[in-house]
């Protein structure tokens, strides 16, 4: 995929470097802020090769991609200053100025950035628990001593790093903020905590308190501290605030927090954990069953950021997190729905982006599962939050928990095991069932297929003729491409070259356009650009397949200009590719050019050209 290309398209198209007020990304999705949502051209971001979705949620324009978000946010900082530089500016969004949206706003770009790390963190340190268990390395020794720093040591540190993402967002001076959180978690501080001690500060009396693994404290002291250090920018002389600034910020912010900011933090995350328990316990089926069957839900809206930092704060609190299995049995859920739709659907090309898309899945990037799969058929989507539900109610019943932070994932599992494996064996089943579940009943229920068009075929329109053969009625099908002209058997794929998928032709293109062969309806918009299925207003099914086995490419040097049901005259372009790239990227661009519903017709006529340019008869369909 051409990064570069993408990341330009991307950026004119939400309105240009001018229009965006902060730009971060997550494991998945580019995550927009802008000034002016009407400056913003959605369908233009949606229909981009490489692009997944768009999803506005929480004052956020979300712009999903899937596993290579960060080489276009990379890409993104090469040709603006959203990225490298603290950007600022004075325009005023209209967008996401609700509170709810402030605070998703908030929370996506403090955590967002420390995802990666910790999910890492987290395998090792679940990874360390089995090998603390089964003593598969003492823990008296020095090996089992620098394996647990590593595993251990973004959770020790985690104000620190909070510092660092939290002073990006309030926009204040990053090494002051870290200097603040590490003067928290100083080893003669900690001690201070641990002896249980009257600590006074100029005879002020402190609640000492551990800050080591603390969520809410030190967003609190770097929001005030940013408040306080703008108010001194512009008052002291410019000669001496580089140092004075940071000197006065130290001296007023790190006993305040000990004092206010982080007692209250504390506080605040020890009630929040134990309502959390308390829900849990009151009924922990209902509660897992609820949260599971919810989490995928909360994601497609971007309302989950309300809940990390709670899963954080528990884990800081109480070393384990009730939440996290639930979230995690969720993922599996439309993974085994996504698996399920692979092994029902009768579209080779789905059943390949399908199946990708579960493995994906598996491996915590859910959003190709979910909007290329299972909500685009509905009922894939409902099985999987049902099965989530009834995984959920399994691991509840269990009592599983989560005691790493990071994305759920299959390789994440390990940190699903506690220091005495409690509640592990249920997670464990809670996923294969809501993995299996969804897998079977996706299977057996069925849904819609992607190649069948939404109308029964009683309800096509009257097909009415446009041309006249020999007396009969007839529609005709023009060229979408320039080219040369072969028969189907020619090529040298089998499902079309033996009849299978419909009767029609092959053209070897010599530009690379698609234009649309008549009038009608886009019917699927294949998300990697390299077919499109459209409808005759007569009710003619065609399918228009650029290259052999290019679904490989997945979406590199395509673009697709149309949508899903998408109404088209003849001549529309419905894709643009790279017709060199594609060459030297060592695929066949044979396109082959199929009526599928063929079996409706008396027959299928074909052009007896060698050469055909486009908007030329192709097909007479009789």
């Amino acid at each position: 995929m051409d990064y570069a290309k993408l990341a330009q398209h991307i950026l004119k198209n939400v309105g240009g470097e001018k229009n965006v007020i902060s730009l971060v990304h997550c494991a998945t999705r580019l995550r927009f802020k802008l000034a002016d949502r009407k400056k913003a051209d959605k369908s233009a971001v949606e229909n981009t090769a490489g692009v997944v979705s768009v999803i506005e949620s929480g004052g956020q324009f979300q712009v999903v991609i899937g596993n290579n978000v960060p080489e276009v946010y990379e890409e993104i900082g090469k040709i603006s200053s959203l990225i490298n530089e603290d950007k600022e500016n004075t325009a005023d969004s209209k967008e996401g100025e609700n509170i709810i949206g402030k605070f998703v706003d908030l929370i996506s770009t403090i955590f967002t950035p420390l995802l990666g790390v910790m999910a890492g963190a987290g395998i090792l340190k679940g990874l360390l628990s089995l090998v603390a268990k089964y003593q598969w390395v003492p823990v008296e020794s020095t090996t089992y001593t620098i394996l647990n720093a590593i595993a251990d040591s973004l959770f020790y540190f985690l104000p620190m790093l909070l510092a660092i993402t939290a002073a990006r967002k309030f926009k204040a001076n990053v090494f002051v903020a870290v200097t603040i959180a590490g003067a928290l978690i100083y080893p003669s501080v900690i001690d201070l905590a641990a002896q249980q001690t009257a600590v006074t500060f100029f005879g002020i009396p402190i609640a000492m308190v551990k800050y080591t693994s603390t969520v809410i404290p030190i967003i609190l002291a770097v929001y005030v501290m940013s408040l306080f250090e703008k108010f001194l920018n512009k008052r002291l002389h410019q000669s001496v605030k580089n140092f004075i600034t940071p000197a006065i910020l130290l001296l007023t912010i790190v006993p305040l927090t000990l004092m206010i900011f982080g007692p209250f933090g504390v506080y605040v995350g020890n009630g929040i954990a134990s309502v959390m328990v308390t829900v849990i316990n009151f009924n922990p089926i209902l509660a897992g069953a609820l949260f599971a069957a919810s989490w995928q839900i909360l994601v497609m809206f971007g309302l989950h950021w309300g809940i990390v930092p709670v899963m954080i704060n528990n884990i800081a609190t109480m070393q384990k997190d009730p939440l996290k299995p639930h979230s995690a049995i969720s993922v599996f859920a439309q993974a085994g729905a996504t698996l399920g739709v692979m092994l029902k659907t009768k579209n080779k090309d789905f059943k390949a982006l399908s199946g990708s898309a579960a493995i994906t899945a598996l491996f915590g990037i859910t959003e190709p599962a979910v909007y290329g799969v299972t909500l685009r058929l509905k009922k894939p989507f409902i099985i999987g939050v049902i099965s989530a539900a009834v995984g959920g109610g399994i691991a509840g019943y269990a009592g599983s928990a989560g005691y790493a932070a990071g994305p759920s994932s299959i390789l994440m599992i390990p940190a699903f095991y506690g220091p005495n494996g409690e509640g592990f064996v249920g997670f464990i089943i809670g996923i294969i069932v809501a993995f299996t579940m969804a897998a079977v009943l996706t299977y057996v229920i069925g849904f819609e297929d992607i190649s069948e068009h939404k109308e029964k075929k009683s309800a096509k329109p009257e097909k009415k003729p446009v041309n006249k053969v020999e007396g009969v009625q007839a529609e005709v099908v023009y060229s979408p491409v320039a080219g040369e002209v072969l028969e189907l058997s020619e090529i040298k794929d089998r499902a079309f070259s033996s009849g299978a998928l419909g009767a029609g032709i092959a053209i070897v293109p010599r530009e690379g356009v698609i234009l649309s062969p008549f009038n009608g309806t886009v019917a699927t918009a294949f998300p990697t650009g390299h077919a499109i299925g459209i409808v005759s207003d007569q009710g003619a099914e065609v399918l228009i397949h650029i290259g052999l086995d290019t679904i490989q490419l997945n979406g590199e040097f395509f673009n697709m200009k149309v949508t899903q049901g998408q109404p088209v005259a003849t001549g529309d372009i419905l894709v643009e590719f790279d017709l060199d790239a594609i060459k030297k990227a060592g695929f066949d661009t044979t396109t082959p050019i199929v009526v599928t519903n063929s079996i409706d017709y008396e027959d299928v006529l074909t052009t007896d050209k060698k050469e055909i340019n486009s908007r030329d008869r192709l097909l007479t369909i009789i």
